[in-house]
């Protein structure tokens, strides 16, 4: 047993867990624990992200937008541009999203027929209406996720891998943690970033679990002719059936899939990988030549599809920092600043300043039950 006592200790050490320990390092004694052998084996280290003002909704924009600021100014993005497409019966949906996304602080513009195919000459006829997003960007994953994990070095923050924390049990000294391989760690305070596994976690902890649900998304990593352009944009069908984008000459495809699952090592089902090349079919002219690659990962969502950041109201010195979705990549910066703001009890810097936290508070939850009780 550790004799140490840490301020904080991090479960899981993917995207969510290695930013914040990196913000919150520099101010307190840090442990993260991350159950595989490496750090972002799941969700970050599978991740085709890209920063894109609407991913998520107008509730994620605020996050969005100041992240964007410091993953270009610290070169962790390279510009590429976004595309939704509709046919002619998707006027309304494509009109609807205009609508939702008004007042945000993003810029979209309707395009159409000639500007349409300028961006995206191999669409077919049929896609002739669209919306086009000039900032979205490719985000270099590894990048981002190394450059948190040398933070959090320098910070002085310890990581250990292989350490999947099987009891959490509070005394009055804190909490005493247990991984399976027999370690026992202490922190006054644990932080839930773990990701897939967050309501089970909680549950080792004595705490309501939130209803996070891990979803799987499959990617296809295809080769086809003609050949890809190298300034393809994101494009993304208005409806939600698949979207695609170029990647060193092969094209990358999802379904656009929400499988509900348990916690797992995610793996790719055939018929998601068929779905999603039937959809491109009928949506470009382009041959598929080969299917290369597939794979998988999973994104976990709160009931109501908004992060969670802060204490838990019932349990205290549990604290989550989950249900991000597929949007925890590009948000990264801003929300690893505002939790650690929010668990260190700072003031709001000028990366988190226009954010409002309380959209994100796990008091919302208990409120609702209290209401709906009530």
């Amino acid at each position: 047993m550790s004799d140490t006592l840490y301020d904080f200790a991090i479960v899981g050490a993917g995207m969510a867990g290695a930013s914040l320990a990196a913000e919150l390092g520099p101010h307190a004694k840090v442990l993260v624990l991350e159950a595989e052998d490496t750090p972002g084996y799941h969700s970050t280290g599978r991740s085709a992200a890209f920063w894109e003002e609407c991913y998520g909704g107008p509730q994620i924009v605020p996050l969005t937008l100041p992240s964007g600021h410091y993953l270009r100014e610290n070169g962790f993005l390279r510009q590429r541009g976004a595309l939704y497409i509709g046919r002619s019966q998707d006027g309304g949906a494509l009109d609807d999203f205009e609508r939702r996304f008004a007042g945000t602080g993003v810029t979209i513009e309707r395009v159409a027929n000639e500007t349409l195919r300028r961006h995206a000459p191999m669409l077919r006829d049929d896609w002739c209406d669209g919306l086009y997003e000039e900032a979205c960007a490719d985000i270099d994953v590894a990048g981002l996720h190394q450059h948190y994990l040398k933070a959090l070095k320098v910070a002085g923050v310890k990581l250990v891998c292989r350490a999947r924390v099987v009891g959490l049990s509070q005394g009055a000294g804190g909490w005493d943690i247990r991984t399976q391989g027999g370690e026992t760690f202490r922190a006054e305070r644990v932080v839930n970033a773990a990701g897939a596994w967050a309501d089970p976690l909680a549950q080792l902890a004595g705490a309501r679990p939130l209803g996070i649900q891990p979803y799987r998304r499959t990617v296809a990593q295809l080769r086809v002719e003609p050949g890809v352009r190298a300034d393809l944009p994101l494009v993304l069908d208005i409806s939600g059936n698949f979207y695609f984008k170029s990647d060193n000459g092969r094209i990358w495809l999802s379904p656009h899939d929400e499988t509900p699952t348990a916690p797992c090592d995610a793996a790719p089902e055939e018929l998601d990988v068929a779905r999603a090349i039937d959809a491109f079919e009928n949506a470009t002219d382009w041959q598929i030549e080969a299917v290369e690659r597939r794979w998988a990962g999973l994104r976990s969502f709160a009931p109501d599809r908004t992060p969670i950041y802060g204490p838990d109201p019932e349990r205290a010195g549990f604290l989550w920092f989950a249900g991000q979705g597929g949007f925890g990549i590009q948000t990264a910066p801003a929300a690893a600043r505002l939790a650690s703001q929010i668990m260190l009890g700072l003031e709001r810097d000028e990366l988190t300043g226009a954010i409002d936290a309380n959209v994100y508070n796990p008091q919302r939850f208990y409120s609702e039950k209290a209401a709906a009780a009530g």
